[in-house]
């Protein structure tokens, strides 16, 4: 793959991902679920369905993207997003509900180690991985620029109700279909090996090898997922708590606008950090994620929208690191597979932490 080629594929991903945030339901989903009469309780169980879901298919999904094909694993990511939105639509109670959550982290799990494998492997076969910080921040710094947008556009959501809503991301999920279809498959050492099972053997087995031998990696993983998980949940039950303070269905998007914002800052502002240290960069995450934290405790809605603001800016600011640290340590032949058990890992912290703070902010 020439850079030319290389730069295009990036530009298809980086449109995917655009596109992606627009999808309006699954940007407001637990205030759609709130207003369909589901509590704080029963929004946490569903969340732990979710990512007792991606726990469960994480890592194959990143093992079947590495034996089968990234851009055939992208595709079908893509599909998954329409079958969700429209079993959403159809749902009638939880189960319904958790059936739909369910299939929709099998869109994310497929789209997860994936899309970060075949960005950083193009630009690699290119000659030009060093672009690959680059491509780490300003995709994430897309993709919540644009889900900002998406929950902009919260209210309308709420206005559409939730069938509409799930139609429209249904939409998005068939254009980003079409542009996931464009895009070139890289090829690895793995792919010279004829058999699925072996390809399937060879890349466990490497994998497993990788992760116990390497201490460093571990650690990154499992912090990188603890202040992923906090932040998110924060986010996620300030959707629903934010208008039993009185905040209006209005002014719900702006705010969770202004909060997206803080995550794309987060995002883009690791590139000007790139002499730190993770520990460094860990640290301010830290503090930024306890800050939101306590920020829900106050009861004071401001308060409360600058602690969002700063927990999703301190979010990210430690993801794209993480991203582009583990990518530099990362064989190629295992690269969606070890991505995907950085997901793994914080799909089992969401899954212990999801009730709890589903009772903590009841």
């Amino acid at each position: 793959m020439d850079k030319k080629t290389a730069k295009k594929q990036i530009n298809k991903l980086l449109g995917i991902d655009a596109v992606s945030g627009l999808a309006i339901a699954g940007a407001a989903w637990v205030a759609l679920l709130a207003a369909r009469g589901f509590s704080t309780v029963e929004i946490g169980l569903l969340e732990s369905i979710f990512h007792i879901t991606s726990l469960t298919f994480e890592i194959p999904s990143g093992v079947i993207s590495d034996v089968f094909g990234r851009r055939k694993t992208m595709v079908a990511g893509r599909v998954m997003v329409i079958i969700s939105s429209l079993l959403m639509i159809v749902s009638k109670d939880f189960f319904t509900v958790a059936f739909a959550i369910a299939v929709n982290a099998l869109s994310y799990n497929l789209a997860s180690g994936t899309r970060e494998a075949l960005a950083y492997d193009s630009l690699k076969e290119a000659g030009i991985e060093s672009e690959y910080d680059k491509f780490a921040s300003t995709d994430l710094m897309i993709y919540q620029i644009f889900g900002s947008v998406g929950t902009l556009l919260a209210g309308l959501a709420l206005f559409l109700g939730y069938k509409k809503a799930y139609m429209a991301d249904a939409v998005v999920g068939f254009i980003t279909v079409l542009i996931a279809l464009s895009l070139r498959d890289v090829r690895t050492k793995l792919q010279n090996v004829t058999s699925a099972s072996e390809r399937f053997k060879k890349v466990i087995s490497e994998s497993l090898l990788f992760i116990r031998s390497n201490r460093k990696a571990r650690l990154i993983i499992i912090f990188n997922s603890l202040i992923g998980a906090v932040d998110i949940l924060i986010l996620f039950f300030l959707q629903a708590k934010l208008p039993l303070l009185g905040l209006s269905n209005f002014w719900l998007g702006p705010v969770l606008f202004i909060m997206g914002i803080g995550a794309a800052i987060g995002a883009k502002a690791t590139e000007y950090f790139p002499e730190k240290r993770y520990r460094r960069i860990g640290i301010i995450a830290t503090i930024g994620v306890m800050l939101a934290f306590a920020s829900v405790f106050t009861g004071n809605i401001y308060l409360m929208i600058i602690g969002g603001f700063i927990g999703a800016f301190s979010d990210n600011f430690v993801q794209v690191r993480t991203d582009i640290l583990l990518n530099t340590m990362i064989p190629s032949d295992q690269r969606a597979t070890l991505m995907s058990v950085n997901s793994f890992a914080f799909s089992m912290v969401m899954i212990v932490l999801s009730p709890i703070f589903g009772l903590i902010f009841a």
